[in-house]
């Protein structure tokens, strides 16, 4: 990976902010859960909050920005899950109602910068011009049959 390519990301808000809310979860809300959580609930809340800015990352790494718009639908997406889990644990009463507000104040911003990160790659267009960027993989749409719908004589 080229200098240029990680001191971009390194400016880059979205990533930024992903990182410290990656790491608010890591110190404040993942000490916080039982142990008999550390297989399930734990797991989920780490990797779905690690996604949000492993996502954003290799979507600034690709140099198409229909790639880089992709992979940060997926972060979003990672983020709205791990709202979804966060939700769980304060309604399970593991982390305080403070701790709960603050992240998700940092969760709707986050939304924010990625949406607006989002409209800047469409409007910028980057990559456009790149060697293959007009090419997509299309396979022939293939006909699932299921047993319903097998006549009885060729079953």
């Amino acid at each position: 990976m080229s200098n240029e390519n990680i001191q971009g990301l390194e400016t880059l808000e979205a990533w930024k902010k992903a990182r410290a809310f990656v790491l608010v979860v890591y110190k404040e809300v993942l000490p916080l859960l039982p142990v008999e959580e550390k297989w399930h609930l734990n797991q989920q809340v780490r990797r779905s909050a690690q996604s949000v800015s492993a996502n954003i990352a290799e979507g600034h790494g690709r140099f198409y920005y229909q790639d880089n718009v992709r992979f940060c639908y997926i972060a979003r997406g990672s983020l709205t899950e791990t709202y979804t889990h966060l939700t769980l644990v304060h309604d399970l009463q593991y982390i305080p109602d403070e701790l709960y507000t603050r992240l998700k104040g940092q969760i709707d911003e986050l939304i924010r910068i990625i949406n607006g990160y989002i409209a800047y790659l469409k409007r910028s267009k980057r990559g456009e011009k790149e060697p293959g960027a007009n090419y997509a993989v299309r396979e022939e749409a293939i006909e699932y049959l299921t047993e319903d719908d097998i006549p009885p004589e060729d079953k």
